[in-house]
């Protein structure tokens, strides 16, 4: 029998409908894979770990796997009915802490749970923990954790991306067969390239972001990470909707069944190659398989359309001038008043402010914070930000000229593969150029996907990227599902899993 780590979320929720395994085995099992290479708020195992998860509550996690079994026997079971999920520690839980990465909310309990962490468990969800990530999804490496790094199942020498790299590691590792993720500038798709596995960020607004503790409000938006296409539509399925009443950028697009498209055939189908997505700045071990990957389609009956998106390399200036602005605002309310982080024995009200988001924050966030401020700043506002926003406009455009050309866009997720831990720490410039072909999507609001499409220097996974026009997720996926059909990257796994 296959081992049940092995098994997909389509898969494994078979199993439970049929009762060949309950959800309480199910949880189990993976409660123990999990403890086994968990690193509890910077206590890792010794010589297990990989950093993916940072919190844990057999308890809760069983209670409710109890639940589940209770409606797969009395026939009210949801469609992911007791199949396990772990959450990015972005999104607020009840059962489980939610620090962000950053010792500013160590202690956090939240009240409630995230909509998205909400909906997927109204499909009968069971959640397993919570995994780590760049504080306050601030990073491109999963190195900004205040717990610890995050190590790539794949070679643990190298980062798993960021900033949802517990995500993908936790998935990739076997861990989890499914995980949460939230995609700013590419958090999701970059560390999904990096580790070998399936995610997709939807149309900015498909996915409430109440309850995601925000970095970037216009930028930001959750998305499920799994191994194929086909677990990702269903999960999809589940965390989307509209959320008026709590989000008021969630858009009014009623939840819609995203496996609908997937065995469709992909003839005629215009796929749209950037000439900036194949610049000088693409690694030869990553163009190789990005070809083969194209042409892997276009045997299917897809058409290759050249076009250009003129304005790429002004994603990356656009993006860290605006996301950081947003940010200096969103963790403005991390002051040591009302929750989170408060320094002892402070002389005074600015003396507590100052020194509590001293100790509070860490290096890349206290760098964004200064730089969103100065951008924003009398005398910057119009000359930065302004013009940053006139800019993201124009990017959006190019994309919906590009739109009249074909029916979805395809690149690399990234220039290279995952590089060592520690090797651009020191540069935040080069983690920075890392997100070129993830951006422009996110800036523009647009769906995008990563799924695996060969290796690299080193045995490294490498990442498609597949983008869409707005809210056409189901179309991303069909095209990502026919390949996996005709290619079994998704099933690769790193070597040492058990």
């Amino acid at each position: 029998m296959t081992a049940l780590h092995d098994l997909s979320v389509a898969a494994l929720a078979a199993e439970l409908r049929a009762k060949r395994v309950s959800a309480v085995e199910t949880a189990q099992h993976f409660l123990a894979r999990a403890a086994h290479h968990t690193a509890l708020l910077g206590a890792p195992a010794e010589g297990a770990s990989n950093g993916a998860f940072v919190a844990l509550n057999e308890e809760a996690t069983l209670a409710q796997a109890r639940a589940a079994d209770a409606r797969l026997a009395a026939g009210t079971a949801g469609r992911l009915e007791g199949v396990p999920i772990a959450h990015k520690d972005i999104f607020v839980t009840r059962d489980f802490p939610t620090t962000a990465g950053s010792k500013m909310l160590r202690n956090y309990r939240s009240p409630f749970d995230a909509t998205v962490v909400a909906r997927l468990a109204s499909e009968g969800m069971v959640t397993l923990g919570k995994l780590n990530c760049d504080e306050f999804a601030m990073g491109s490496g999963n190195e900004n954790s205040a717990w610890s790094a995050v190590r790539n199942p794949w070679d643990a020498s190298r980062i798993p991306g960021g900033s949802s790299g517990g995500s993908a590691a936790a998935v990739a590792a076997r861990l989890t067969p499914a995980a949460t993720g939230t995609d700013t500038g590419g958090s999701i798709r970059q560390p999904a390239s990096f580790c070998g596995i399936t995610g997709i960020k939807p149309t900015y607004g498909r996915a409430s972001r109440y309850g995601m503790i925000a970095y970037a409000s216009s930028l930001d938006q959750a998305g499920p990470m799994a191994r194929s296409a086909e677990d990702c539509a269903l999960l999809l399925s589940a965390l989307c909707g509209p959320d008026p009443d709590r989000d008021s950028t969630s858009l009014d697009v009623p939840a819609e069944d995203f496996s609908r498209d997937l065995q469709r055939p992909i003839q005629g189908l215009r796929i749209g190659i950037p000439a900036e997505f194949f610049g000088e700045g693409l690694a030869a071990d990553v163009r190789g398989p990005i070809e083969a990957a194209l042409q892997a389609l276009v045997d299917q009956g897809a058409v290759r359309v050249p076009l250009h998106l003129p304005r790429t390399e002004l994603a990356i200036p656009v993006y860290y001038i605006l996301a950081p602005a947003e940010a200096s605002s969103n963790l403005s309310r991390f002051d040591g008043v009302k929750f989170g982080h408060r320094t002892p024995n402070p002389a005074d009200l600015i003396d507590m402010y100052k020194k509590t988001r001293a100790e509070g924050f860490g290096d890349e966030v206290k760098r964004r914070i200064m730089i969103g401020t100065y951008v924003l700043s009398h005398g910057y506002y119009d000359a930065y930000y302004l013009q940053a926003q006139k800019i993201r406009r124009m990017i959006a455009s190019d994309f919906q000229q590009a739109f009249t050309q074909c029916d979805v866009i395809a690149g690399p997720v990234t220039p290279t593969v995952a590089w060592k831990i520690g090797e651009k720490s020191d540069d935040p410039v080069a983690n920075y150029l890392a997100d070129i072909f993830t951006l422009p999507a996110s800036l523009a609001g647009l769906p995008g996907l990563s799924l695996p499409c060969g290796l690299g220097a080193g045995g490294m996974p490498v990442g498609l990227q597949l983008i869409g026009n707005y809210l056409n997720e189901a179309r991303l996926l069909n095209v990502a599902h026919q390949y996996q059909t005709a290619t079994d990257w998704h099933t690769r796994q790193p070597g040492a899993t058990a």
